[in-house]
């Protein structure tokens, strides 16, 4: 049997971040995807990275994997049908950058290549042996590795988080009582932005030069059956106000809006990051930063622990992550109630429409608000 310091199991931005760190460090490690890479590096989500993600690769020698595909950034946010006169406020002190998931983890995963990395793709039978003992054991498609830790990085259905017993863990969650149609089509974006509207928030979000990704509120009840084609685009309309560009739609699912945090992070030599620990909804846009995050804060715990022997940082890695989880579930908790509050009032009522109609122009009069508004229209997950 083979052995390493690490296996990280999981070839998404947390697993293959990790992966990079650990290398740049010379720990050993070796990560195992029960995908292919087509398939991993096919995976359309977000990605903009705040400041403080584009500063932590630059401390680890990593700049060149935010380097996105050129995309037309300009978007609106539109209100009713009608696009707000807003002058998205520059910050001269901001470093974020918009680079689609698929982009950072196609960089990350050359990157680690090219420098020697470790990385098995169409992992079978993935399945985490003694967590509790000094070595546990990953084993797949009849290979198995010996390592001091395993780091769980394989996302919300994932096999980590999964052998767990039961009882030692502790899921948080809430519901927020929608759901968004999530659609991938094949045509520029344009309109661009969000749209806030009665009938339920749009978003309109662009995923490269040719591709978009599509959002429309809808209730949890609702089928993807009863979105075809022709109503996606007629909703769309209705929702920004003016026609939008049409192609051909690649993937269409319903998600259910919801924050979920498991605590501990933490069971014996087994850490889970990203997804697979906490789940922040896709009006935040934070998700990628949660991930990215926990990778450093981990990393930096094991380096110290093999160089120096002092296990502090790994004993405490749930704690720190926690803290920083929080402080992002309030702002995703607090921009998702306000978006989807502001417009179909069916949810929550008059009364809290006003109040969050209340807060958007008030917040749109605010230069520190417009940021945040403008890196959010490009964002959204």
């Amino acid at each position: 049997m083979d052995n390493t310091t690490v296996v990280i199991v999981g070839a998404g931005v947390a697993g293959l971040t990790l992966g990079n760190f650990l290398l740049r460090h010379d720990i050993g490690c070796v990560i195992v995807e029960k995908h292919s890479r087509a398939y991993v590096e096919q995976r359309q989500r977000a990605g903009t990275i705040d400041t403080r993600g584009v500063r932590m690769f630059r401390r680890w020698g990593l700049d060149e994997v935010v380097e996105g595909d050129p995309v037309d950034q300009q978007s609106g946010f539109f209100v009713d049908g009608e696009e707000l006169p807003l002058d998205f406020a520059e910050d001269d002190n901001s470093e974020s950058v918009f680079c689609p998931q698929q982009v950072l983890v196609r960089n990350l995963t050359d990157v680690y290549l090219r420098d020697g990395g470790d990385l098995r793709f169409e992992a079978a039978d993935v399945t985490l042996h003694d967590l509790t003992g000094e070595h546990p054991v990953v084993s797949f498609g009849g290979t198995a590795l010996g390592c001091d830790y395993i780091a769980g990085c394989d996302g919300d259905r994932g096999v980590s988080r999964a052998s767990i017993p039961d009882g030692h863990l502790t899921r948080h969650s809430h519901e927020y009582g929608y759901a968004w149609l999530s659609v991938l089509a094949e045509t520029p974006t344009k309109p661009s932005g969000m749209a806030i509207h009665s009938r339920g928030l749009a978003g309109l979000i662009p995923r490269g030069p040719g591709a978009s990704r599509l959002y429309l509120q809808c209730r949890l009840d609702d089928t993807v059956e009863a979105w075809p084609d022709e109503r996606i685009w007629a909703e769309i309309e209705a929702r920004f106000g003016t026609p939008p560009a049409t192609g051909r739609i690649l993937d269409k699912r319903l998600v259910p809006l919801r924050s979920v945090v498991y605590s501990p992070m933490t069971y014996g030599r087994l850490h889970l990051l990203g997804d697979a620990a906490h789940i922040v909804p896709p009006m935040s846009a934070k998700g990628i930063n949660l991930a990215l995050n926990d990778a450093e804060v981990f990393a930096n715990a094991v380096i110290q622990r093999v160089r120096t022997g002092d296990p502090s940082l790994l004993d405490t890695y749930s704690e720190t992550c926690l803290r920083h989880i929080w402080n992002y579930q309030a702002f995703a908790t607090w921009i998702t109630d306000l978006m989807h509050d502001a417009g179909d009032a069916t949810y929550a009522g008059e009364f809290r429409k006003q109040v969050a109609r209340a807060e958007l122009q008030r917040q749109f009069t605010s230069e520190a608000a417009s940021k945040l508004f403008g890196e959010l229209t490009a964002g959204v997950n």
